[in-house]
């Protein structure tokens, strides 16, 4: 399997694959067959054993994995609907239009840029905006330029948005005179927003905690989220967020072309 092995080398260094989206795409498009292949426990037991051309380095992931927690605190305040009253269709992951958003930072300061970023549910599409501050105004005006980008279609494809209890989302309920529905999670419960959590987790290997963000460009940010968005996942069948995305996104308008 050794030209199979090398691949997953060159992916992983390159793309920032984690061996199983390694395994999982190769089978999906045929690149090897099953014989010139390894299944992903064999890959990261030979990781361990350092038989591979690779470090544990290399795949950052296993180096930052966390316990599950569960159970939450419920001392503080929400700032708007609770995630109780979030409608089913929402966990059942069936339905287009649901996202869960949240801030990335660097540098601790309390004043510095920052990163606001969103994941649909159900394609795991990742947006990611640079703000001058971890602060209200700094969110709503995001929120402005990518209703501004979406036009008309903004409501329908931001059926609802979840976030957590920030400062900085202090008055994001206002957007549901937008015709979008807002939703918080209970406090110091991260794991109710997993799929954003693990998103803003994978940004990371492109701008590090303690980086300053207030030198960050557009340019990096998009490319950043454009290799995010291209990267299979194990979820979507070894498929692409941005490939779902369109497809869904097109079914979309195709049906909301059908009602009009």
């Amino acid at each position: 399997c050794s030209a199979f092995i090398e691949w997953v080398a060159e992916q992983v260094r390159t793309k920032k694959w984690s061996l199983d989206v390694c395994v999982g795409h190769a089978l999906l498009h045929r690149q090897f067959t099953k014989t010139e292949t390894v299944c992903t426990k064999t890959l990261y037991n030979e990781l361990a054993t350092g038989n591979l051309p690779l470090s544990l380095f290399d795949v950052p992931l296993l180096l930052r994995r966390k316990p599950n927690r569960k159970g939450y605190r419920v001392h503080k305040r929400l700032k708007g609907r609770s995630i109780d009253e979030r409608p089913a269709i929402v966990d059942a992951r069936t339905e287009l239009g649901h996202w869960e958003a949240d801030t990335v930072i660097g540098r601790k300061s309390g004043k510095e840029a920052a990163i606001l970023t969103l994941v649909e549910r159900v394609t795991n599409h990742y947006l990611a905006i640079h703000i001058p501050g971890k602060n209200s105004d700094s969110v709503i005006e995001a929120m402005e330029g990518l209703r501004a980008e979406f036009g008309d279609r903004f409501s329908s494809v931001f059926k609802s948005i979840t976030t957590d209890n920030g400062s900085e989302f202090e008055d994001f309920s206002t957007l549901e005179s937008w015709g979008t529905a807002i939703y918080f999670a209970h406090p110091y419960s991260s794991w109710e927003r997993g799929a954003n959590e693990n998103m803003n987790g994978l940004i990371r290997e492109f701008f590090p905690k303690k980086m300053a963000f207030e030198s960050i460009t557009k340019k990096e940010i998009d490319l950043a989220m454009h290799h995010l968005n291209h990267r299979p996942r194990k979820c979507l069948g070894y498929r692409t967020p941005h490939e779902i995305f369109m497809e869904q996104l097109q079914l979309h308008n195709q049906s909301v072309a059908l009602q009009t």
